[in-house]
């Protein structure tokens, strides 16, 4: 070999290092990105997980379990964890052994009658000496064998993409359920104000009502004057207020909200105070009207 031979595979070889150099650096830093985004993500469902409970907590639907661990059933969180592993000895080998079955005690295998379900039949069934010959299996080209199914090549990085875009749309759907969760159940598009303006305005409509019938009691003589306008002037007002301060707090609070919602009180006072007696009064001149 020359000089200029040996340079040459010098160099070639220098450039091949220095490939092989290049590509570890590459798939190392490939490899801590890799790290860095599943920790990411980790981070983030560990998140989501501690706001989805939150919420169910806040709507009533979380229920921590307690006393002592039951058999896994359908559905059960344990079986549903130990899913994604493949069983333990999975190919020919361990369907061979499924098939044969704990062993019989002598160091035999049990062959069929260890499989439930198959307790009569025996290990090895017991074939005359006349049909042995007849019983020996034939041989199997290597031609008609099922060929190994191969799993199928995982790019990390696709199925982190994947893990991350399930995330968004899972932040996505949780904002939309705490919008969901701040609005109460009674009249949820509607501003605070409005709606305790409207509940206890309906309220002391109600209170209206039993005003009217409590004025029909009158006229008969059931109820006399002082009863009458003692009802009107604090006891149906009252009520009234009563009910709407327990129908807000009731039905007009969102699932989650910091702190107390506001209710209105003196507000709610003022209508309910004012409304009845008006109603009465607007009674009274629609029967001299009338009359």
């Amino acid at each position: 070999m020359s000089f200029e031979e040996y340079a040459a595979l010098a160099r070639q070889l220098a450039e091949q290092h220095r490939a092989g150099v290049q590509h570890a650096a590459a798939e190392s830093e490939r490899r801590r990105d890799l790290h860095a985004t599943a920790e990411y993500l980790q981070q983030r469902l560990t998140t989501q997980g501690q706001r989805l409970d939150q919420l169910g907590r806040a709507i009533g639907l979380y229920q921590p379990t307690s006393g002592p661990a039951s058999e896994p059933g359908p559905g059960h969180p344990d079986e549903a964890a130990a899913w994604p592993g493949p069983p333990s000895g999975s190919g020919p080998a361990s369907a061979a052994g499924a098939v044969a079955g704990p062993g019989t005690g002598d160091g035999a295998p049990a062959g069929a009658a260890g499989v439930p379900g198959w307790s009569g039949v025996g290990a090895y069934p017991q074939v005359p000496a006349g049909e042995a010959r007849l019983a020996l299996p034939t041989a199997v080209s290597p031609a008609g064998a099922l060929p190994a199914q191969r799993a199928a090549a995982v790019d990390p990085a696709v199925e982190l993409e994947l893990a991350r875009r399930m995330a968004d749309e899972a932040d996505r759907h949780g904002q939309q359920a705490e919008l969901l969760a701040q609005r109460p159940v009674l009249l949820p598009t509607w501003s605070p104000l409005a709606r305790a303006v409207t509940i206890y305005a309906g309220c002391a409509a109600a209170a209206g009502v039993l005003m009217l019938a409590l004025v029909l009691a009158s006229g008969v003589g059931l109820v006399d004057g002082f009863t009458l306008g003692a009802w009107i002037c604090a006891g149906l007002p009252a009520v009234a207020f009563f009910g709407g301060y327990l129908v807000l707090g009731r039905w007009g609070r969102p699932a989650m909200v910091e702190g107390a919602p506001p209710r209105y009180l003196p507000l709610g006072f003022l209508i309910c105070f004012l409304l009845v007696p008006m109603a009465y009064c607007a009674y009274l001149l629609l029967v001299r009207g009338l009359r």
